[in-house]
């Protein structure tokens, strides 16, 4: 399940970036402007870093490769991907925009239906994976509040 959440959250991180439903090949720095509002500020990513770096240096972390965060329709790993693979975006899938509706009066929703909401499947996607480094690893470093991706708007 902890492995699920992982790829979810990578997946849906990297999907968001990836204009169009594909990318040639992926810049350094990605910014998060995505296809709806945001109530926070911009997140930056840097694919290079996940993607090449921190999949060397914490390999245990990626065993799946790419599939670690690049997913099909059924949560699964999508195989042998690389920079210049085509992907589909995130709001293919994960087409409501924000977070799914909270507090005493929202309807409850099943984990299917909360990740329908793209923040919902970003955030169960990086902040697990991060969760799951900052468990293995000292000093735990992953970030994991909303003040450490989200920046202030300006």
């Amino acid at each position: 399940m902890r492995k699920t959440t992982v790829v979810t959250i990578c997946v849906a991180l990297a999907c968001l970036f990836f204009a169009g439903g594909i990318y040639a090949k992926v810049g350094d720095v990605i910014k998060f402007a995505g296809d709806c509002p945001r109530t926070k500020g911009e997140m930056t990513f840097s694919h290079k870093k996940h993607s090449e770096d921190y999949a060397k240096q914490y390999s245990d972390l990626f065993a799946n490769g790419c599939g670690e965060c690049h997913h099909d329709a059924k949560g699964q790993p999508l195989k042998d991907l690389k920079a210049d693979s085509k992907v589909d975006t995130c709001i293919s899938c994960h087409k409501q925009c924000g977070e799914a509706p909270k507090g005493k009066d929202a309807p409850k929703l099943d984990k299917k239906q909360k990740l329908a909401y793209i923040a919902e499947a970003y955030h169960q996607n990086c902040q697990g994976c991060h969760k799951d480094f900052n468990k293995k690893y000292a000093p735990k470093k992953a970030p994991v509040t909303c003040n450490d991706c989200h920046p202030k708007k300006s």
